[in-house]
């Protein structure tokens, strides 16, 4: 049986439902909003588990479930060695997402990351500790800053309207994900002129360890192309 994770609530799941729709499998859940279980047609031994997004890459890499419906960053931020526990099978068009990094409005001069490192460095100078980022995206921007040389930093833990810790006094910057920008505004806060972090979207993976003519047959018929580096070695 291909067990089959897909967000439990909201816009991610009605869209995850369209998009198998197009491709001629069903999903539906079977009882209340508060009822987990659902039901899928126009394909055999599959079966449809409703998970909140941020369970689906746990659940994958536990082997739980065998295909999962998740963003991008989550799976990125979650999986340590993401690439050796999940395969990325094919982005689902809808569910985007960049993650930025943000200063407050007010700071002129700053427009870019090294604008961001200069003050940084000239804060800690000034303050006796590091300049604070409030995220939940640890991995993802730890590697990143690291990546563009940037040191003078500190992560604080942010899991939600991380756009408030500025006014309230716990970050000096915030890296956050965003679709429009517009709440990033309504804080009075910029995004620094460079690439995102990542750009994400919501994602169809598949379990490494659950690959196999079983699952490979199921995403032939949703019209996907597996790469060959896909499929598990020969015993």
């Amino acid at each position: 049986m291909i067990r089959l994770g897909v967000p439990s609530k909201g816009r991610l799941m009605e869209q995850a439902f369209s998009w198998f729709a197009a491709r001629g499998v069903g999903l539906a859940r079977t009882g209340s909003e508060r009822d987990y279980t659902g039901r899928v047609e126009g394909a055999e031994g599959v079966s449809l588990v409703l998970l909140s997004a941020g369970e689906i890459p746990r659940e994958l890499a536990a082997g739980r479930i065998d295909l999962g419906v998740t963003g991008t960053d989550l799976v990125r931020e979650k999986l340590a060695g993401w690439r050796d526990l999940v395969i990325e099978i094919a982005p689902m068009g809808f569910g985007h997402a960049d993650l930025i990094l943000a200063v407050p409005e007010c700071w002129r001069d700053c427009e870019t990351l090294d604008d961001l490192t200069a003050i940084a460095r000239d804060f800690r100078a000034t303050h006796g500790f590091r300049l604070r980022v409030a995220t939940k995206y640890h991995r993802l921007v730890r590697a990143w800053l690291a990546a563009h040389e940037v040191a003078d930093y500190q992560l604080v833990d942010s899991q939600g309207a991380t756009e408030g810790t500025i006014a309230n006094q716990t970050a000096e910057a915030i890296a956050d994900i965003t679709s429009s920008g517009a709440t990033l505004r309504a804080n009075n806060l910029k995004i620094l002129s460079e690439e995102p972090i990542l750009r994400s979207q919501a994602t169809l993976f598949a379990a490494r360890a659950a690959m196999g003519p079983e699952l490979a047959g199921f995403l032939a018929q949703l019209g996907t192309d597996l790469q060959n580096d896909s499929l598990p070695p020969n015993p």
